[in-house]
């Protein structure tokens, strides 16, 4: 005897002697929990009272509502739409009767009288294809959930470096727009990060050799079009207080496939305390190179 705890099939005939031969013939053979409807009405009702109906059999040829008629509901409905219907009929034999069967979702067509093997043959084909479909998505469903695992994973390492780096961290839209910072920055501009968010790079840096930030988003930024990225750039962050914080500064573009810049990635070294050693005078070195060689 086949074996298959779990699963659920509903047979549906207007006649009770069918039902009674249908149920032995089945329980003879196989171990399922069937379930029973006289109607087609009866049938639906009972697949939207039990979710859990993994085969549905059905009499063609029922009054007030058919077979071809209580398949066609079944479809209409997203809970319903997708359970394996087997039509059995002793009346409509012509292709053309298979063939409407098929158009209103059956997935296969038995004549009466019952071949009692070929019936046994075609629900366990069905139910071992449902058993391999569940496996499947069983092991696709935990694949997903370990990549998603995976992904959660790396976004907290991220998430973890952006805030306890030292260096303060903002990205900027090409027109300038703070669109995400990390702690340090804001410890360094004494911002919180939602006053910092939607606020322009031109409110809390400038230039060196400039105290306005409108190169910025200009010669700039045509710069990181070219090249990539922009380092060691000597500037200063204006501060809430109005306090200038002078950094050390890098950018780097974020490009789209079309080349585009998307994003502009903006990391800044607090140099305060730091001693800038001038370059030598080019006399003061040419002294040293002959005393060295005189040495």
């Amino acid at each position: 005897m086949n074996r298959y705890p779990g699963f659920k099939l509903l047979i549906v005939d207007d006649h009770p002697r069918n039902l009674f031969t249908l149920r032995s013939l089945i329980e003879q053979h196989m171990e399922v929990a069937i379930v029973e409807a006289t109607s087609g009405q009866q049938a639906i009702d009972i697949t939207l009272q039990q979710p859990d109906i993994d085969l549905i059999i059905l009499d063609v040829q029922m009054p007030e509502m058919d077979g071809f008629q209580t398949a066609s509901l079944l479809k209409l409905r997203k809970r319903t739409r997708d359970i394996p219907v087997i039509f059995l009929t002793a009346a409509f034999k012509s292709e053309e009767f298979q063939q409407r069967g098929y158009a209103v979702g059956a997935v296969d067509y038995l004549l009466k009288p019952i071949d009692d093997n070929l019936l046994i043959n075609k629900i366990s084909t069905y139910f071992r294809l449902i058993e391999k479909e569940r496996a499947l998505n069983r092991v696709l469903e935990q694949k997903v959930a370990e990549r998603t695992a995976e992904l959660n994973e790396a976004k907290q390492y991220l998430e973890n470096i952006l805030t306890y780096m030292g260096e303060a961290l903002l990205v900027l839209t090409p027109e300038g727009a703070i669109t995400l910072v990390n702690p340090a920055a804001c410890r360094m501009l004494q911002y919180s990060a939602s006053d910092l968010l939607g606020m322009s790079i031109g409110d809390v840096f400038e230039e060196e050799a400039d105290e306005t930030a409108g190169a910025f988003m200009g010669t700039w930024l045509e710069a990181l079009i070219r090249t990539g990225a922009l380092s060691k750039i000597e500037a200063r962050f204006i501060a809430k207080d109005g306090r200038r914080v002078p950094i050390l500064f890098a950018r780097t573009a974020i490009k789209d496939p079309d080349g585009r810049i998307r994003d502009i990635i903006c990391i800044a070294k607090d140099m305060t305390g730091y001693v800038r050693i001038p370059d030598e005078e080019p006399a003061t070195a040419e002294v040293r190179g002959k005393a060295q060689a005189i040495t």
